[in-house]
């Protein structure tokens, strides 16, 4: 799905990230992790074609991402409020994006109310704008517009970020049939390492631009993820 080769970045002369080599497959869900300052957004925004790398490549399913709009057919991401379109209700922001997506509007009503729980009746059907909502409610509908015309690849910027804890855990059982039921590739980037290993297949940790861990989850991640950081 992923194919990362040779892939930096630099701001002001100051290495923000160095991936020599870097391999993603189908369905696999992986948690990015590390400090602030690691590179985890960065990458994102690389592989979302957002910024432009210094060196090297990155593909998706064998397209390239840079000059080439192919890949975003299979691909969708919610990195932060940028992504929303605040003037808009978020009804109207699905049916946006099912427009782009070749759904109607029949066809994402259906779609999102399969979410009611986790909008906790504070979403849907509301006579208010996106910028108005409260941040963890912007997150949620960022997070669903996501998943809305079944990607086959969902990048996720810290998702468990401004929510309650009864949403985060309702994000966690969303996310796990995501990738269970429908094979969903997940990237999902969090400061919280409990919710990044409940929800992943595989770990990835950065520290200052460089990956120091790359490896499937086992019983004993959480305490070597909890043992590395607390000596960062």
């Amino acid at each position: 799905m992923i194919e990362i080769q040779n892939l930096s970045k630099h701001y002001n002369g100051v290495q923000v990230l160095n991936i020599p080599q870097l391999y993603i497959k189908e369905g696999e869900s992986i948690g990015l992790v590390g400090n602030n300052g690691a590179g985890k957004t960065t990458l994102f925004s690389l592989i979302l074609d957002l910024i432009q790398p210094d060196s090297g490549s990155v593909k998706l399913k064998g397209e390239q991402v840079q000059g080439n709009g192919a890949w975003k057919k299979f691909s969708t991401a919610f990195i932060d409020e940028s992504f929303l379109i605040g003037y808009l209700s978020p009804n109207e922001y699905f049916y946006f994006l099912g427009e782009l997506r070749g759904m109607n509007k029949v066809d994402v009503d259906a779609f999102v109310s399969q979410f009611e729980e986790f909008f906790n009746g504070e979403v849907l059907n509301k006579k208010v704008f996106i910028r108005d909502l409260s941040k963890g409610n912007q997150k949620k509908v960022g997070i669903i517009g996501a998943l809305v015309g079944e990607p086959e690849l969902v990048i996720l910027d810290e998702p468990f970020a401004n929510l309650d804890p009864t949403t985060q855990f309702r994000l966690k059982s969303l996310l796990n049939r995501l990738k269970q039921e429908h094979k969903v590739t997940l990237l999902i980037s969090s400061h919280d390492l409990s919710h990044t290993v409940d929800t992943a297949d595989r770990i990835i940790a950065l520290n200052k631009g460089v990956l120091v861990k790359d490896s499937p989850k086992t019983p004993e991640t959480l305490n070597e993820l909890n043992s590395f950081f607390a000596v960062e």
